[in-house]
């Protein structure tokens, strides 16, 4: 589905890379989390992927087919963006921001209304209920859940998400993550998702890939991170929600 091979981006003519030779594969239905520090080369790896930065050196292959043959336009409006500043429009309703992608490929009016519909219910805010209101008047989950239904309205098959939980309380960032979560599996998506949170990726991914300095270091289930992390960075970072975990425990022990 999504297939990088020797990809490389320098932003000053090779001297330096944020992203070194990186390649990995994601197939079809695979949720892989990117995760690393800041700086790390992640978000710039995701956004190789639909053009928003264009690769130094090295192929990606979307569905089998070269990005570089491809319009960007027409890539972009083929795969899902969500990102953690949400981005929707502030002056057109919910509907109207939902319905923004499948406008510009022309799809009929009939088309969209039931594609509306049908999304923004699979997010938990109804068509009738939230259609005609504006982003300034949801809550900062309700906004994250309208961005998660307009990069499925035009039904991408491929959703990238950049840190896309980040700016939400802990208690509605689980819930957003659950119902994206209860989504991806149920609608089949393959989805990219770059983040800090190594308990997030954990959680959610399928596999995560692990960077630093702009190398992809270890990619693999949560399990084979947890138990056997191949770089002390590795190891380091998926130490700490166990340390987390332990700590939970041993203050629960406590009070018991």
């Amino acid at each position: 589905m999504i297939e990088l091979s020797g990809v490389q981006k320098s932003y000053d003519g090779g001297k330096s890379y944020a992203v070194a030779n990186t390649s990995f594969r994601v197939e079809r239905g695979e949720f892989l989390a990117l995760i690393g520090e800041s700086g790390c080369g992640k978000t710039t790896t995701l956004k190789m992927i639909n053009r928003l930065e264009e690769p130094s050196q090295g192929e990606i292959l979307v569905n089998g087919q070269n990005i570089q043959d491809q319009n960007p336009e027409t890539l972009r409006r083929n795969i899902g963006y969500v990102f953690q500043g949400i981005g929707l429009f502030p002056h057109r309703s919910v509907a109207e921001n939902v319905a923004a992608v499948p406008q510009l490929l022309h799809w009929d009016n009939e088309r969209i209304q039931a594609r509306c519909e049908q999304i923004l219910s699979m997010v938990g805010l109804p068509l009738d209920e939230y259609g005609d209101r504006y982003p300034r008047q949801l809550s900062g989950g309700q906004q994250q859940r309208v961005g998660v239904a307009r990069a499925l309205a035009a039904e991408s098959e491929i959703v990238l998400m950049d840190e896309p939980f980040g700016a939400l309380d802990p208690i509605t960032r689980v819930e957003v993550q659950e119902e994206f979560k209860r989504i991806q599996k149920e609608l089949n998506l393959t989805v990219v998702m770059v983040t800090h949170d190594m308990t997030e990726a954990l959680m959610l991914a399928d596999r995560v890939a692990v960077m630093k300095d702009g190398e992809l270091l270890q990619i693999g289930s949560p399990s084979e991170l947890l138990n056997n992390p191949q770089h002390e960075y590795v190891k380091k970072i998926v130490d700490m929600p166990k340390r987390r975990a332990d700590r939970l425990e041993e203050i629960m022990g406590r009070n018991k």
